[in-house]
């Protein structure tokens, strides 16, 4: 394909996905296929000569769309937000066209210096503590990861790294070995699998916190299993707060659990992938309230702010404490600009080498929307939620089994787990609109999450319908089986 043919098939791939995304409400938002479908419509071997486009182009819609499950359609409330919009999808078009390969400021010096400008734009945003910004000469700053889980693990990779350090100064005659096989990570029973994943990978103990009757934890929670474990001679070294759970959207007490873990020589680490972008919105960002206490900080623009994956956006007080922990410098990565403290070389921040020019998204979206876009499309998805939490509460059938906060709704039938994942069952086979469930405590909860860049009422008000009118007919069934056993 010479650059006139790209020319040609560019503005075909650009008409494409406008259609897609303008009709995708027209398709069947859960796909009709099992596992393994796509390989009996390929060939088992590359071909060995060139194909046409017109070939390739054909076999989107024949061989790809069969087995796609459509996140950006009005009918997708699964997991959380996969956020989308025309100025990201330009600006990765772009990303991808420059092709660099930003590893180091040398590497490409806008691809660095975008990224540290947008994150502090976006820190700004926030109302981040001036700590966490790199500004002019500041300590800190932020990087653009591939996801929160990447974040958590780099955060309790130089964590480890740090506390390593500070007990063999103070026992020099303890090993590396020793002090690891004592060190312990800690998050709340509500966190995110990752976390868990972070601690595996780092060879590293967790426990988990428990959290209290509204699925968050509080300061004595963890100040009664920190005392434990320091009895015991363990060394608790890395929490992860959690500010917006996966099952149910719940806040930890940063105000009582920063102090702690500054005290305790702690690194506190703050998981806000999904709840992150709400706080933009000054109503929300009282969530965010103890922050000053973190030594680093994670949302999800990919997640909310309509900037499409990946781009998760990480910040830390001490940025000399990721390139403390992962700092190598092999003579062909060396550039002589490196030492003179003017520049940031990203590899440095986190586990990859290489990295994509990600901060275009961020320019493109920031620039297009405003920030008054931005917060009208999260105090959308909020309204959305609570017109959806009303409908609930309408139906003396169905309890709501956690605070709406933002743009989750966690509901149920009154009744058994079994009911419920019948319900669930019967939702998602009918393939109308598409959820998932989550365990609060020992109840089973189907999750409701505004996803949709696209979603209106009035397909809030359709879920809704749909899934009463399935109750409707599945306690039906339910009462008959029960009275004929």
């Amino acid at each position: 394909m010479d650059a006139a043919e790209f020319r040609k098939r560019g503005k075909e791939m650009v008409d494409y996905i406008a259609d897609y995304l303008e009709k995708i409400d027209k398709r069947q938002v859960f796909p009709d296929v099992e596992p393994g479908y796509l390989r009996p419509l390929i060939p088992d071997c590359a071909p060995q000569d060139p194909e046409s486009f017109e070939d390739v182009f054909k076999d989107i819609e024949k061989i790809i769309m069969p087995g796609v499950t459509h996140w950006h359609s009005p009918y997708f409330f699964a997991y959380f937000p996969a956020a989308s919009s025309f100025p990201a999808l330009l600006a990765d078009m772009l990303c991808g066209g420059i092709g660099c390969v930003g590893f180091s400021w040398a590497a490409s010096p806008a691809c660095t210096e975008l990224e540290t400008v947008m994150l502090d734009w976006l820190g700004k945003m926030i109302n981040l503590p001036e700590e966490f910004l790199a500004g002019k000469d500041g300590q800190g700053g932020g990087v653009i990861q591939g996801s929160a889980s990447e974040a958590t693990l780099i955060s309790l990779l130089a964590a480890r790294t740090k506390a390593i350090r500070r007990v063999q100064s103070e026992k020099p005659e303890l090993t590396e070995a020793d002090i690891m096989g004592r060190l312990v990570a800690y998050a709340s029973d509500q966190a995110h699998s990752s976390v868990e994943r972070a601690a595996l990978i780092g060879g590293v103990k967790i426990k988990n916190v428990p959290s209290d009757d509204t699925f968050s934890v509080c300061g004595s929670a963890l100040k009664k299993v920190l005392d434990e474990d320091k009895a015991s001679g363990l060394i608790p070294f890395f929490f992860c707060a959690t500010l917006g759970t996966t099952p149910c959207c719940s806040f930890d007490k940063l105000l009582e659990l920063g102090p702690i873990c500054n005290k305790e020589n702690i690194w506190m680490h703050i998981d806000a992938a999904y709840a992150g972008s709400a706080f933009i919105c000054p109503e929300f960002r009282h969530l965010l309230n103890g922050v000053e206490f973190a030594d680093s900080f994670n949302f999800n623009p990919h997640k909310w702010l309509l900037v499409n994956f990946d781009c998760s956006a990480m910040w830390v007080k001490k940025r000399s404490d990721l390139t403390g922990a992962f700092k190598l410098e092999p003579l062909y990565l060396q550039h002589h600009h490196q030492e003179s403290g003017l520049v940031t070389d990203y590899r440095h921040w986190q586990i990859p080498l290489g990295r994509r020019f990600r901060s275009l998204k961020l320019w493109f979206v920031l620039r297009m929307y405003g920030v008054t876009g931005l917060q009208e499309h999260i105090r959308k998805h909020v309204r959305l939620s609570h017109q959806f939490e009303h409908l609930v509460l309408q139906d003396e059938r169905f309890e709501i089994c956690a605070e709406v906060v933002l743009g989750l709704v966690c509901f149920r039938l009154k009744g058994s787990n079994e009911l419920n994942k019948a319900l669930l069952k019967s939702i998602n086979e009918a393939k109308k609109i598409h959820l998932v469930p989550c365990h609060l405590r020992e109840k089973f909860v189907l999750r409701f999450a505004i996803c949709s860049r696209t979603v209106e009422s009035t397909h809030i008000k359709f879920a809704w319908q749909h899934i009463s009118q399935l109750a409707t007919d599945l306690l039906k069934t339910w009462e008959q089986n029960h009275y004929q056993q």
